[in-house]
């Protein structure tokens, strides 16, 4: 059965994100503006297999903690629009960086199809993908992609309408991954502590809140104190503490903990 299926195209600047998507849009694609602000907002309608795809061009980041415009812009279009997959395109030939995007993407809990594009210039390094160990590893599909010279776009659409028709009816599943004994006990208390107030849990998962909160997310601190004070000092506060505990016992903060 035909699906009209919204997929979001992102990835860390210098991807190749937009060469992809301009691959598999051609001249369909529509550019306008995200509402109250400048970041450019591309999109296209594409059919394949009998299915009606909308593609979302996101702004290229490096992470879903939004230190910018773009990072807020990205979130905020998948966490309200809430499409049926990200297509997910990493330079794979830098693999371990681009990888954290998709990490954060994870915990959010929507579908994933993890897109290794420039597999040309990892030949010409001479390196090696095992794509398939790398998918199981993962738990999403992995696909191999050149977008300049549309190398794999077919396969690549394949596998988004597989992924989304099969996910679509299923509630996003977020990743839990532990983040080493200075933290973890932590999280565990925000988790109690967001759970018991469902404190912003109507967008975000539970565990992702309190990940935000152990980064200082500006934009999340903000929501939280607006939707219950109390529960957002209670939060911050706890933030302090294993902050201060780190600094001393590790020399770091807890989100260079995270990203690490």
């Amino acid at each position: 059965m035909a699906q009209k299926l919204t997929l979001a195209l992102a990835g860390n600047p210098n991807s190749g994100k937009t060469t992809l998507f301009n691959t598999l849009t051609g001249s369909r694609q529509q550019v306008g503006n995200y509402p109250g602000i400048t970041v450019d907002k591309r999109e296209a309608i594409i059919d394949h297999q009998k299915n009606s795809l909308h593609i979302v061009d996101l702004p290229g980041i490096y992470s879903l903690t939004t230190y910018s415009q773009e990072e807020l812009v990205a979130r905020n279009f998948l966490v309200e629009d809430k499409p049926q997959a990200v297509i997910d395109v990493l330079d794979a030939s830098n693999l371990e960086r681009n990888l954290y995007l998709t990490v954060q993407f994870m915990e959010l809990g929507i579908p994933v199809l993890v897109v290794l594009n420039m597999m040309d210039e990892v030949a010409k390094r001479g390196i090696t993908i095992n794509t398939a160990k790398l998918a199981k590893l993962l738990g999403n599909p992995v696909v191999e992609t050149v977008a300049r010279s549309g190398k794999g776009k077919e396969h690549l659409l394949d596998e988004a309408v597989r992924l989304a028709n099969l996910r679509q009816d299923q509630a996003w599943q977020p990743l839990v991954i532990s983040y080493g004994p200075d933290l973890d006990p932590v999280v565990d208390q925000m988790v109690s502590v967001i759970q018991e107030h469902d404190f912003l849990t109507h967008s975000y998962p539970p565990r992702w809140v309190a990940i935000k909160y152990l980064e200082e997310d500006e934009e999340i601190i903000r929501l939280g104190r607006e939707e219950n004070d109390d529960v957002a000092q209670e939060l911050e506060d706890m933030y302090a503490a294993v902050n201060s505990h780190c600094q001393k016992t590790l020399d770091t903060h807890p989100e260079a903990l995270i990203a690490d």
